[in-house]
């Protein structure tokens, strides 16, 4: 059995952004899921039990839901995500503990998320995570194709000048971790704590023991704290 990759080499940090900088408890994605389906229910003029099957297929098919509503339906991106990412933040607490993990990890840290720049910096500024974050990849600089698109980290790899067998990725779900891998990072997923309800697909919570998750961690922070890597 390989050993998984190690993080000495590291010098760029990837995170994704919404359940992985935030704890999958908090329940802030279920906001969003919420406005996709009304969106859905709007845009398709169908019943809210109807909205739901498209919304869940397409994200499955597509990697988000506004993936199958473009291609399919001719959704502008600019409508969709305004619309479901005009939520309630206020869940989000600071949390400067990760804040001081993240600081002293050696080397640049980035964001990479099928969000938009716009949800970022509110999801940031809630967290007092802002100043910590070098770059942020979202999906308007994927050119709206989302992962676990293999191109899209082809793309931010690319645009941010990352060696990506110098880099990790964390993320929450395990399907976006495979492609990371198979280019060189080394890959940890977030999983939730175990102790309080989330509101996930069972899919979505699925994928701990596959080959290509190096690490698995259900507190981001102490696992950051715990990597020798002082600045």
């Amino acid at each position: 059995m390989t050993p998984p990759r190690s993080f000495s080499h590291v010098d760029t940090w990837v995170f994704d952004l919404d359940n992985t900088l935030y704890p999958h408890h908090v329940n802030l994605w279920q906001q969003v899921d919420a406005r996709i389906g009304e969106f859905v229910c709007n845009w398709l003029n169908v019943g809210p039990e109807e909205a739901r099957n498209i919304q869940k297929d397409y994200y499955r098919r597509f990697g988000t839901t506004m993936r199958g509503m473009m291609t399919l339906h001719g959704v502008s991106a600019d409508d969709y995500l305004a619309y479901v990412h005009k939520i309630d933040h206020s869940p989000l607490e600071p949390n400067p503990a990760l804040g001081e993990a993240i600081a002293k990890l050696s080397g640049r840290k980035l964001i990479l998320t099928n969000g938009s720049v716009d949800h970022v910096d509110a999801v940031l500024a809630r967290l007092g995570l802002g100043s910590h974050f070098d770059g942020v990849f979202d999906i308007i600089a994927a050119e709206f194709e989302p992962k676990p698109a293999e191109q899209t980290y082809r793309k931010f790899l690319s645009d941010h000048s990352v060696d990506p067998t110098r880099a990790t990725m964390f993320e929450d779900l395990a399907r976006n971790l495979n492609v990371p891998h198979e280019l060189g990072m080394t890959t940890v997923l977030v999983v939730p704590d175990g102790t309080k309800e989330v509101v996930r697909e069972d899919w979505e919570l699925e994928g701990r023991d596959a080959a290509h998750v190096d690490y698995v961690t259900d507190d981001l922070t102490g696992f950051l704290a715990g990597l020798s890597h002082p600045t």
